[in-house]
């Protein structure tokens, strides 16, 4: 056996066909030279017999019992699920997965794949994995290529080369998978985000590769750059570098080849030298160009995102110089762009790309609970951000595959990965949070130095990198620090390192994280995060880097409900508000019921009548509270301490859940969704709860100018309370006061407030409805926990229910506004009433009367003023909508036929 470095090896995509067993296929090169994804898996537990392990590792052994997996990567249970063994709308269906039988996964399971090679003199082999949870014995043709107690971490890749053990002809590759406990193993847990899936994430989640080289090797491809600012004013200079090896007992000369291609076209940048490499010997080969007029990549809202390609390759020279053989090559996509981060004067973390000072706006990203990986889901949750106005999402250790990153580099969504709390992975000694502590040993820091160079080689290059978490809740200690820091300048980061996602405390190598972490996870009321001084005491308000925080709603819809919840649970919704829920997080957990939130509800919105009168409710306060989250971190850009980010609690859930989402796990969005989108406009007015102002608020780098404020407050009988218009200049990248509203007498229990935004030539920008009860919801700050505000006194809306019934039209055309012009529809409504028609939904059903999704609406839950007409449009890539239905809270649902 050899053993090489834990590098990165390079990635490829998975074959979605299995492959036939008889007669053994022969791997194929790859679009990318030289390297084979091993395609598919036959997997069944273990026989626990150590020379039974050997045999099965030699070609030709009977799996025909076995499990037949035509994927490259799964976890045990992605695996028996994809075989179709057990059907997650089952599994996932009330409390059915609670009684599921984990025992099976307490004893190894094998991972076989037999294949078939020619391998031939002056040829070397390697077989490359990417981390493998917990821990794996990997066997080949009867041989032991590595143990367990080398192969472990769910991050540690490493690289065998295997020359010596292969087979002309078939070959059998025999990997043994090992039980993962949380507490002792550097895995991928969800802590108290859903119950733990029954494998604990066991398996080869990560592809497996074998690659094959010449005499000489390369590792992975990393990309400097390097400009000047002010961005696109001058040249850059775009280093590429890889470490070269010589496999063989004798000096080797080659000549080495730099190739740089923009991915929108042009002539290719070519870079030669020569390199001579003694007797196993290795060396850095890096060949520098300058670009003249580079394409600058710029986050989604800030322009474009041009990608160029970039490859190295070695030819050797010293047996046929006429004829010259490539040894190796390894390429990447890559963008030219800056990022730099600094800690501002209040301890804070400030971010900036390209010069221009950015505010992180984003949710917390969840995996799938099996680990299973979807390109084109995770494209269409990409896409989701960029429809909520997000900038940045944020990945605690689920840094899934290379896939992610490059569809984040091809829609300019910025990525902040970073290790996991609440686990192994922070198993300091100073860390009290663990229900069970195995303090780091000398192995462990072994895993944790391969896991770090893995992962900083495969994000290097990725222009949609913001930064690594080397902590989240806690921050790693001197000696982890260290290991961290020299992968990171192997891999030649470029990005800011940041020492953990709250204040708790830093190594001194790092220096302040500048982020906090003090909550809130469970409801709190609007005026919350407006309420920002004295800072000390007020936690997750507007200010700082907020770098989980929300006030945890995310209630599914209907049509998303039915589809996990039997009756009885649905019924619990609303008949037994302070029951534990086992789609809550877990049962031990802070979360795992809805009783702060539905104290709230009860207490603000009135008792709900019916199942559907409680989850128009929750919709209503899911919208309020989202809204207002994200309205005041853009709002407060500009204050004396500013809130310089935002990452929401959460983005997404692994599995069906009742809360902490923005988008339901079947990608249905709803009240949480349209409040947070709402809250993220690019141009936007927002109200401040606590003080009555308006702000004006930019996130664009270029518009300027004038715009006009058109205001409005009406009544529960839609009598006009008041008009205002306010004039002022915005400018890019700024948020500022405008207007302060004078004391109102009101006439009704709760006004409605209208904020439209126009600029110079009259087009809205964005338009806005408050709902305002006489008082604000009273925060008990002095008695505020880690994870929620109490509130002492709740603003009434009770008059809400009173409201006069609205009639609201609808006229739907279709036209060609959806994604890359598909088609889509737009949809007129028109409120025929003299009342406010408020929080109007509208919803994309298909033939049958499901739910369209994915769905992209330009608007939802929408409250129109009497008379009112108002302009929407939806688009959904997915084919068959019939209908859309409409339903408010004074507005009887009804449906309209598509035309």
């Amino acid at each position: 056996m050899w053993l090489l470095n834990p590098l990165l090896c390079l990635w490829f995509g998975t074959s979605a066909d299995a492959i036939k067993r008889s007669p053994y296929p022969t791997l194929q090169p790859s679009p990318r030279p030289s390297s084979f994804v091993v395609p598919t898996w036959d997997i069944q537990a273990s026989p626990q017999d150590g020379k039974a392990l050997a045999r099965l590792s030699l070609p030709g052994a009977n799996v025909t019992d076995w499990h037949h997996i035509s994927t490259s990567r799964c976890t045990l249970m992605g695996c028996l699920l994809h075989a179709g063994v057990y059907d997650d709308s089952e599994l996932f269906f009330s409390e059915n997965l609670k009684s599921f039988d984990r025992s099976q996964f307490a004893v190894p399971w094998l991972y076989r794949n037999e294949f078939r090679l020619d391998p031939r003199p002056g040829q070397h082999y390697f077989l490359k994995t990417n981390g493998i949870t917990s821990k794996a014995d990997i066997l080949l043709n009867g041989h032991t290529v590595t143990t367990k107690d080398f192969q472990v971490g769910s991050y540690a890749g490493h690289e065998y080369e295997i020359t010596e053990l292969l087979n002309q002809g078939a070959n059998g590759l025999l990997i043994q998978v090992y039980p993962t406990d949380y507490y002792y193993d550097f895995a991928l847990g969800f802590v108290d985000w859903n119950p733990y899936p029954p494998d604990n994430g066991t398996g080869v989640w990560r592809n497996v590769v074998i690659k094959q080289t010449g005499p000489v090797a390369l590792d992975p491809l990393r990309v400097v750059t390097n400009f000047e600012l002010p961005a696109g004013t001058g040249a850059a200079n775009v280093t590429l570098k890889a470490t070269a090896r010589n496999l063989e007992n004798r000096t080797l000369t080659f000549a080495a080849q730099s190739t740089i291609l923009a991915k929108s076209g042009g002539a290719p940048m070519v870079n030669t030298q020569s390199v001579t490499l003694g007797p196993y010997q290795s060396a850095d080969v890096a060949m520098t160009t300058n670009i003249i007029r580079p394409s600058i990549w710029w986050p989604n809202a800030w322009g474009g995102q041009p990608l160029y390609n970039g490859k190295l390759s070695i030819s050797t020279t010293n047996d046929t110089a006429s004829n010259r053989t490539i040894s190796d090559s390894v390429e990447q996509e890559f963008g030219i762009r800056k990022v730099t981060s600094s800690v501002n004067a209040h301890n804070d973390t400030v971010f900036s790309i390209n010069g221009h000072p950015f505010q992180v706006i984003g949710g917390g990203y969840s995996s799938d609970m099996f680990l299973r990986w979807d390109t084109s889901k995770f494209e269409m949750q990409a896409k989701y951000m960029l429809d909520l106005g997000h900038n940045t999402v944020r990945l605690e250790g689920k840094m899934e595959h290379p896939e992610l990153y490059e569809v984040a580099d091809r829609l300019g969504l910025m990525v902040l990965p970073g290790w996991e709390c609440c686990d192994k992975w922070e198993a300091w000694k100073y860390n009290d949070d663990l229900a069970v502590k195995s303090d780091w040993l000398a192995h462990d820091y072994g895993i944790a130095n391969a896991s770090m160079r893995h992962e900083a080689t495969m994000l290097q290059s990725h222009p949609s990198l913001l930064g690594f978490l080397v902590g989240s809740d806690y921050w790693p200690d001197d000696a982890a620090t260290s290991i961290y820091m020299e992968a990171f300048k192997s891999a030649d980061w470029q990005n800011p390192i940041v020492a953990s996602a709250s204040k708790r405390s830093y190594p001194a190598a790092l220096g302040p994280g500048g982020m906090k972490m003090d909550g809130p996870y469970d409801w709190v009321p609007p005026n919350y995060w407006y309420d920002v001084e004295p800072s000390q005491d007020r936690l997750g308000a507007a200010f700082g880097f907020g770098s989980e925080l929300g006030a945890g709603v995310g209630t599914p819809e209907l049509g998303s409900l039915k589809k996990f919840l039997d009756k009885e649970d649905l019924d619990d919704l609303w008949k037994q508000p302070e029951k534990g829920l086992y789609h809550m997080s877990t049962n031990v957990s802070s979360f795992y019921d809805r009783k702060i939130y539905n104290d709230a509800l009860w207490k603000r919105m009135g008792a709900p009548t019916s199942l559907d009168n409680y989850l128009l409710k929750a919709q209503i306060m899911d919208y309020e509270a989202t809204r207002a989250q994200f309205e005041s971190v853009s709002a407060f850009w500009n204050k004396n301490r500013p809130a310089t980010g935002l990452i929401y609690w959460m983005l997404n859930n692994a599995w069906p859940s009742l809360h902490w989402n923005l988008f339901d796990y079947y990608m249905r969005p709803a009240g949480s969704y349209y409040g947070a989108k709402t809250g993220t406009r690019m141009e936007h007015v927002a109200f401040n709860y606590l003080t009555k102002e308006l702000y004006l608020i930019n996130r664009s780098i270029d518009r300027r100018g004038p715009r006009t404020v058109h205001v409005d407050i009406v009544g529960l009988q839609g009598e006009k309370l008041a008009s205002t218009t306010v004039r002022a200049l915005t400018e890019p990248n700024k948020s500022k006061s405008i207007h302060k509203f004078a004391p109102l007498k009101k006439t009704t229990d709760v006004d409605f407030l209208r904020v439209v935004l126009t600029d110079e030539k009259g087009q809205t920008l964005s338009r806005n409805v408050y709902w305002i009860a006489k008082t604000i919801d009273q925060l008990d700050w002095e008695n505020s926990d880690w994870f929620y505000t109490p509130v002492s006194k709740f603003a009434d809306y009770n008059a809400l229910d009173k409201l006069q019934p609205a009639q609201v039209t609808t006229t739907i055309t279709p036209t060609k506004i959806g994604l890359n012009g598909s088609e889509g529809h737009e949809v007129l409504l028109e409120n025929q009433s003299g009342v406010p028609a408020f929080f109007v939904a509208l919803n994309l059903l298909d033939r049958a009367g499901g739910d369209v999704l994915p769905v992209f609406w330009s608007d939802n839950y929408v409250t129109l003023l009497p008379h009112e007409k108002l302009h929407l449009s939806v688009t959904s890539p997915r084919t068959g909508a019939a209908a859309v239905q409409l339903r408010g809270k004074n507005v009887a649902a009804v449906t309209v036929a598509l035309k």
